[in-house]
């Protein structure tokens, strides 16, 4: 289980190193390059930024530890509220994304390239932004999951209806922000679907091996009795 945990981190990493990060810029349009040397000059352009790394770090991280807090049943041994911890922590800070996400593509659809100008002119208060809403969604996924059995199932339902409803939003801003030719506005709305499906592929992983997990343990109780 471990090991086919670590295949789909690996391959998940893959996925939004090479495809998602390089479509962002696709999405955002405005490029008359072939597709190959757009997603070459979008990875290259993502990497160069500290920003990047710790967006792509942050989205890598989160799914390598609710796939591994699902699967791994030496969490048993510990105190339910370490795994209670880790679980918020995490889902809080990618609902902190999808919500800061949702906020570009609601104001830019809203303002066009005059909004978001007192938060958005330097990635420090990027950060600062994302850190507010974190702490904001970790007290109320606290608050949530303190009386909930199976944490991590719960967190990852919940991204993933989080993660639908945010491109359901994303999707028609953007589309509206292409039809107005506006310059940076494509960009924050293209963030917004791109993150958006990096949380919903996120889900699918833990999701997947949660399941198969729990079929294998009823299948052990069967025998057992």
């Amino acid at each position: 289980m471990r090991k086919w945990g670590i295949v789909i981190s690996v391959f998940y990493a893959v996925i939004v190193g090479f495809l998602l990060v390089p479509a962002f810029f696709l999405i955002a349009g405005g490029f008359t390059d072939p597709i190959w040397k757009i997603f070459a000059t979008g990875l290259i352009s993502v990497l160069q930024e500290w920003l990047g790394w710790i967006l792509i770090a942050a989205v890598l991280s989160g799914q390598a530890l609710l796939l591994f807090l699902s699967v791994d049943t030496t969490q048993k041994k510990l105190k339910p509220r370490t795994h209670i911890a880790i679980s918020v922590v995490v889902s809080s800070m990618l609902f902190g994304l999808l919500t800061l996400a949702v906020i570009f593509c609601i104001g830019f659809a809203a303002h066009g390239d005059n909004f978001g100008g007192g938060f958005l002119d330097t990635p420090a208060k990027f950060l600062a932004v994302w850190v507010i809403l974190w702490l904001i969604w970790g007290v109320a996924f606290f608050l949530y999951f303190r009386n909930v059995t199976e944490v991590t199932s719960r967190a990852i339902s919940w991204l993933l209806k989080g993660s639908v409803l945010e491109l359901l939003i994303a999707v028609p801003c953007h589309v509206w922000v292409r039809r107005r030719d506006e310059c940076c506005a494509p960009f924050f709305t293209s963030f917004g679907i791109v993150t958006g499906i990096a949380v919903m592929l996120l889900c699918f992983g833990p999701s997947v091996l949660f399941l198969f997990k729990r079929r294998l343990d009823s299948y052990s109780a069967h025998k057992s009795a």
